[in-house]
């Protein structure tokens, strides 16, 4: 089995392979991150790489904590594309706070932003069944996504891996929308289906 460091580091891999295919009009398109474009995302996915502790502190100070991811995106505004996909690739192990309880924020992060990117782009992939189910797992619980209150008393089940968490109201689908839900984005929803659908699109605000 392999290590969530492992996985995120694999996880960036497919990404830069992925983001060396994209087109400038697609680097510019809209992601699923509301206000940001596909560029933004990738900036975002690398702006932690490189703070020390009072860098990290300097940037939630700047963003009141809230608008901190901003200040990051901002920060790297100036990158050309080739420049991010460099940069991403000096960078394929993760550090500094993505490098947070072994490689989690960099594995989590990284594989739904991979997503906002390829949903907007109608690029879809396959996510490999170990990185997807480790994903699983270590989102139901983040308190930092909101994952535990939005997908309180129901039951999720995905039908291409084996994975289930929850009880209550069942839903249904296949593991990658259901991610993709539970990070809150509600442009999965069409690929799920059960009693607990309607409750979770409600708190999706769908």
């Amino acid at each position: 089995m392999s290590t969530v460091m492992e996985l995120a580091r694999a996880e960036r891999a497919d990404l830069a392979d992925f983001l060396d295919t994209l087109s400038p009009q697609q680097w510019g398109a809209a992601s699923l991150c509301a206000g940001w474009t596909v560029k933004d995302v990738v900036a975002h996915v690398i702006s932690y790489e490189e703070l020390g502790v009072g860098a990290l502190l300097g940037r939630f100070a700047k963003g009141r904590v809230i608008h901190a991811n901003q200040v990051g995106v901002d920060e790297y505004a100036e990158l050309s594309p080739d420049q991010l996909v460099t940069f991403l690739r000096d960078h394929l192990q993760p550090r500094g706070l993505t490098a947070a309880f072994g490689g989690m924020i960099a594995l989590v992060d990284g594989t739904v932003h991979h997503q906002d990117v390829r949903r907007a782009l109608g690029r879809p992939r396959r996510i490999p069944a170990e990185r997807l189910r480790r994903v699983l797992q270590l989102l139901r619980g983040n308190p930092r996504l909101g994952v535990p209150q939005r997908i309180r008393g129901l039951r999720l089940r995905a039908v291409d891996i084996d994975w289930t968490t929850g009880r209550g109201a069942e839903i249904t689908g296949p593991g990658e929308a259901l991610m993709m839900a539970m990070a809150g984005r509600p442009a999965a929803l069409g690929e799920l289906i059960g009693p607990g659908r309607p409750i979770l699109a409600a708190r999706l605000g769908d």
